[in-house]
């Protein structure tokens, strides 16, 4: 049988449906395939939503007018605000989410979504066609046969592709969580041109929360109050949720030991893995090993829902046999007992270079085919719904004749991410951190919707009332900062047994309310006493006009370090030049800008292997064919 619809996406994890739900809200005709109905947006690893630099990339996805935070919200078992001893760059929520009511929400929006189809069925081969000299996606194809005509397809395929599980010495077909793996469409996109890489991952044991004696424990509670990832939860509401306490402990000599004895039998170290695994999350026995001067690890456990007794050990990945994981588990304090529900694995899977995408995350050989996810080389919930809300918003301004969507490094994490992955390309499962940005202190969590809520709405993801509501934040931001470099505090006693009694310098002659601010020991509330005249505020507001009081000498620097590098990025490369013939070039220089063909100078300057002497050339070289075409 044959169907047609504008756009397929691949796969219903956290890539595919910000991809389908953007395609479908902006009027297209979307389906959106997925192996098991019952999987889409699983949480087949840590049951939680954010963290140090994710958390920056859920705001982020909102303020374009993506889904993720607005279920995460409503899957809230926990909320935690990270890094609250450092600077407001580095501050990143993180939830622990009920796994099975997360991707119920998830479902639901999908299912209530008009111009959406969800489908559970297998794509295994796609059919292109050549269009006006370049290939074209045309169709997919299911295991059932079915052939859909599309105008864009978007792959999200997870960590399903051709995917194994490793357990010791036993290996299996399988994708995460014992579902399906897909196996028909590497070899498709494998004889269509696209370089593809083995990656791998792995996931803790699953834990009977009854059998773990919790007294022996560290209780870690969450945060007494909430701030919402999504503009459209109600904070009242979130606030009233009763949450659930994870518990932290640590590794042993006991448990280095028995692991260091059955090195052997680890799939990873016993030569049966041969896919790369990601740095940042490495196993317990990598970490043995590659730490081996630390006599302990530090260990969370976490629950997985509101309503079940299993429990996640983050920190204890593994793949070593079934019974070296019970003794490994039995060997930490308080889980002498322990009852595994799902034994930890490794998983391998096939991925694609990342480099053979361009920013709008398109294919550059192949016309409408976009990648998305962990499919693009990534690792993470939240680095995957941010790549999908971008390839889907490109898909559907493509069809639309209208201009494509990339963000830049200087406007947020998600550029910084998509930047990263196309430009540089990776070797490892890439995560993202706030190290991976130089302009982090003006990526904050607090500032995503003023950075990235002009562009939801342009595209057509934000709603007028939401943009209203959004245009009347902004100017209490941009009036509440007017307010306080004008108000002047007088010297009073009041005054200064105020700031004496935080360890402030007392003042002599007036002083600006925003000066004090920028005082390290005082913030907004302390203030408060001293401001008569403060107008009602939105905490939002508050917050974000508070820090930009406070680190407004580093902020102005590193907006001034934006406009230095505006140049490079406006300096657009034609994407037909034959780098082979521009003179003085070195020859590393012409493989790899052959290779990536970045869109302007600023990309090219990030390409590992270009030196600044080659971009000196090309600035020349450019310059010349300007003049010669005018």
């Amino acid at each position: 049988m044959k169907f047609k619809a504008d756009v397929a996406v691949i796969g219903a994890g956290h890539a595919g449906v910000e991809a389908a739900l953007a395609c479908a809200r902006l009027g297209l005709d979307t389906v959106i395939f997925t192996i098991n109905l019952d999987s889409v947006a699983n949480l087949p690893c840590n049951p939680s939503i954010g963290g140090a630099g994710k958390g920056h990339l859920v705001y982020e996805i909102d303020a374009l007018g993506g889904e993720m935070g607005r279920v995460a919200d409503m899957a809230t078992l926990q909320s935690r605000t990270l890094n609250l001893g450092k600077g407001a760059a580095v501050h990143s929520k993180r939830i622990q989410a009920d796994r099975t009511l997360y991707r119920i929400l998830m479902k639901s929006v999908l299912e209530k979504q008009e111009n959406l189809r969800l489908i559970q069925a297998e794509i295994v081969d796609i059919r292109c066609e050549e269009k006006g000299g370049k290939k074209q996606i045309t169709s997919v194809i299911t295991h059932l046969g079915e052939v859909w005509e599309v105008c864009c397809a978007i792959i999200c395929a997870g960590t399903y592709l051709n995917s194994t599980i490793f357990v010791g010495q036993v290996s299996y077909d399988s994708g995460p969580d014992g579902l399906m793996p897909a196996k028909g469409l590497s070899s498709a996109l494998f004889r269509e041109g696209i370089k593809l890489m083995r990656f791998k991952t792995g996931t803790p044991a699953r834990l009977k929360k009854s059998t773990i004696d919790l007294s022996r424990l560290d209780v870690q509670e969450g945060e007494e109050r909430i701030a919402p990832f999504s503009v459209l939860t109600d904070p009242v509401a979130l606030n009233s949720i009763r949450q659930i306490p994870c518990y932290m402990l640590y590794t042993s000599k006991v448990s280095h030991d028995l692991i260091r004895k059955n090195l052997h039998r680890s799939a990873m170290y016993s030569g049966k893995i041969h896919g790369t695994g990601p740095r940042y999350c490495p196993s317990i026995e990598d970490k043995i090993v590659r730490f081996a001067d630390k006599e302990r690890h530090q260990l969370f456990l976490e629950p997985m829902g509101g309503d079940t007794e299993e429990m996640y050990l983050q920190g204890f990945s593994t793949s070593m046999p079934s019974e070296v994981q019970h003794e490994m588990l039995r060997s930490l304090d308080g889980f002498e007992n322990v009852q595994i529900m799902r034994y930890a694995y490794a998983i391998e899977y096939d991925c694609a270079d990342p480099t053979q995408l361009y920013p709008t995350l398109e294919f550059k050989s192949i016309a409408g085919l976009y990648g998305a996810g962990q499919f693009n080389g990534s690792s993470g919930y939240e680095e995957a719904a941010a790549q999908g809300l971008i390839a889907g918003i490109n898909a559907a301004m493509r069809l639309l004749g209208k201009e494509s969507v990339v963000l830049e490094r200087s406007s947020s994490y998600i550029g910084t991410l998509i930047d990263d992955l196309v430009t540089k390309g990776t070797n490892e499962p890439y995560r993202i951190m706030t190290s991976r940005s130089e302009y982090r202190l003006l990526l904050r969590q607090d500032n995503a919707d003023l950075r990235l809520t002009d562009i939801g709405y342009r595209v057509g993801l934000i709603n007028r009332k939401r943009y209203d509501d959004f245009c009347r934040k902004r100017e209490q931001i941009e009036e509440e900062i007017r307010r306080m470099n004008k108000t002047i505090i007088s010297p009073s006693s009041k005054t200064n047994y105020l700031l004496r009694s935080y360890g402030s310098a007392e003042i002599t002659t007036g002083a600006r309310l925003a000066d004090l601010l920028r005082r390290p020991e005082l913030d907004y509330e302390k203030l408060t006493p001293l401001d008569e005249g403060r107008p009602p505020i939105s905490e939002a507001a508050a917050r974000t006009a508070q820090i930009m009081i406070k680190y407004e000498g580093y902020i102005n620097r590193q907006l001034a370090e934006v406009k230095r590098q505006e140049k490079y990025e406006k300096r657009l490369i034609p994407p037909e030049v034959d780098y082979t013939k521009i003179r003085g070039l070195r020859l590393e220089a012409v493989q790899k800008l052959s290779k990536i063909r970045p869109i302007n100078i600023g990309q090219a300057s990030r390409i590992s292997g270009v030196n600044p002497a080659d971009i000196s050339v090309l600035l020349i070289w450019l310059a010349q064919h300007a003049k010669n075409n005018d």
